[in-house]
């Protein structure tokens, strides 16, 4: 019993520990590219596929993760991917060209592709519905600052050290992690099920195919309708997913899943409004690097402020969605998020400090109350049975967006860099005021909520 208790213990923060690796090395490379682009002899503006190629392995082999969880055990899948994850970061430090990197970072996606979902998992088995809610509180604090940190620990270590650092900077991290979890993972199993294996196939590569044709889009380093094609052959490998989940007894995704309003409201809210906040990590280093002349450690201290304030409107969410329920709040705040990232295009170099740092803090502050609520309100109303599959679309989910918001902003700013009267900060200019637009619109997909919806959960939330 006592070695139970001190496993449960020190479970919440081996997750807090996954969430924060797999989130910081999303977008750590964000604030490096234009050096490691110098130094590999590639434009910066063509490094997105460092960051896509992470994203995407991650959000296609998420779904795997928890099947071998359950049929090997969730502490010896956690140890073997991070494992992984340390040891892909060995290999992007040494690599010599951008091919090399990009082969690294999908090692590197296939250990925080295991290490997020799995210690997760293992907190949903490990605790009682009752008790999971301020577990995950404390689980995805570190989760939502990573991103944010990223482009600032990037900037420090290429400025102080060089770009390899970004990656040898996991080996010890990951070391203290497999101790770490040795001796608190617990190893939970479940009588083994069938894998479905062609649904698999068909969701992955439609994952791969769709993401690869927008990067495609962006890079240009391909005709259009070839980039175009690969894009619809994505869309008509995931019907096709749907059609074989349709007549599967255990499918990898269960489809009635998205019987449940709210989840698929939060699902496709999820893709919508996450095209303008994941760029924002991307398109703002790169701005102040390539567009403002800014050093990269300068750079990257300039995303400390959005962690600073997604960690204060972390307590404030609760008291936000009591007096205006969640409809409201998420249409209210994804509007305002879109004329956020829209204002960005009126930045300049001459601007004081403060005058860039102050919307980066109340952007971090809006992103933290669209995040808490929207994620809340996806798996409020499933059932126990179907909470774990919801929570894994709603992973997937949140990683396609991220590498989307990349691929679609890169792809975006590439078509503005075709003018010849826009200097590189116009283009900028132009892109954030274009994402900015995208992600006003996405508040519509909330409209589709009930003003009802969610008040059951704001009522657990406030008796905890």
């Amino acid at each position: 019993m006592l070695h139970k208790a001190r496993s449960m213990s020190g479970l919440p923060w081996i997750a807090a520990m996954a969430f924060f690796m797999q989130a910081l090395d999303a977008t750590i490379l964000n604030t490096a590219l234009p050096a490691i682009a110098h130094s590999l002899n590639r434009s910066p503006l063509a490094m997105q596929s460092a960051i896509i190629s992470y994203t995407l392995t991650v959000a296609m082999l998420i779904p795997v993760s928890g099947w071998l969880a359950d049929r090997f055990g969730t502490r010896r899948v956690f140890m073997i991917a991070v494992t992984l994850f340390t040891l892909g970061s060995l290999a992007c430090a040494l690599s010599v060209s951008l091919g090399q990197l990009v082969i690294f970072r999908v090692i590197q996606g296939v250990g925080g592709a295991m290490m997020m979902p799995v210690a997760r998992l293992a907190l949903l088995r490990a605790y009682p519905r009752s008790e999971l809610l301020p577990v995950l509180n404390f689980v995805t604090m570190p989760g939502l600052v990573g991103p944010i940190l990223g482009p600032l620990l990037g900037g420090i270590l290429v400025t102080w050290a060089s770009w390899h650092w970004i990656f040898l900077i996991n080996i010890p991290i990951g070391i203290m992690g497999l101790l770490y979890a040795r001796k608190y993972m617990p190893n939970f199993t479940t009588p083994p099920r069938h894998f479905d294996l062609p649904g698999f196939l068909l969701f992955g590569l439609s994952l791969v195919l769709i993401s690869s044709g927008v990067e495609l889009f962006g890079e240009k380093i391909v005709e259009p309708w070839l980039a175009g094609s690969i894009t619809l052959g994505g869309v008509v490998l995931l019907l096709g997913y749907v059609a074989h989940a349709r007549n599967h007894p255990a499918p990898l995704i269960a489809l009635p899943l998205f019987r449940t309003r709210t989840f698929s409201v939060g699902i496709l809210g999820n893709i919508a409004s996450r095209l303008g906040t994941g760029c924002v990590p991307f398109l703002m280093p790169l701005m102040l690097q390539v567009g403002f002349g800014f050093p990269a450690f300068l750079a990257g201290c300039m995303m400390a402020p959005t962690a600073v304030g997604s960690i204060l409107a972390k307590s404030t969410v609760t008291q936000v969605l009591r007096k205006f329920g969640y409809r409201n709040t998420l249409v209210g705040i994804t509007l305002f998020i879109g004329l956020m990232i829209a204002q960005f295009s009126l930045q300049s170099p001459g601007m004081a400090l403060w005058e860039l740092i102050l919307p980066l803090f109340i952007l971090g502050m809006a992103m933290s109350t669209q995040f808490t609520s929207m994620n809340t309100i996806t798996l409020a109303d499933l059932s126990d049975e179907n909470a774990s599959s919801g929570n894994s679309v709603l992973a997937v989910t949140q990683q396609l967006s991220i590498s989307l918001g990349v691929a679609v902003s890169a792809v975006i700013l590439r078509f503005y860099a075709g003018f010849p009267h826009l200097d590189t900060v116009a283009q900028f200019h132009h892109t954030f005021m274009t994402m900015g637009l995208i992600t006003m619109l996405s508040a519509a997909v909330f409209l589709m909520l009930k003003k009802k919806d969610g008040r059951n959960l704001i009522a657990r939330k406030m008796h905890d």
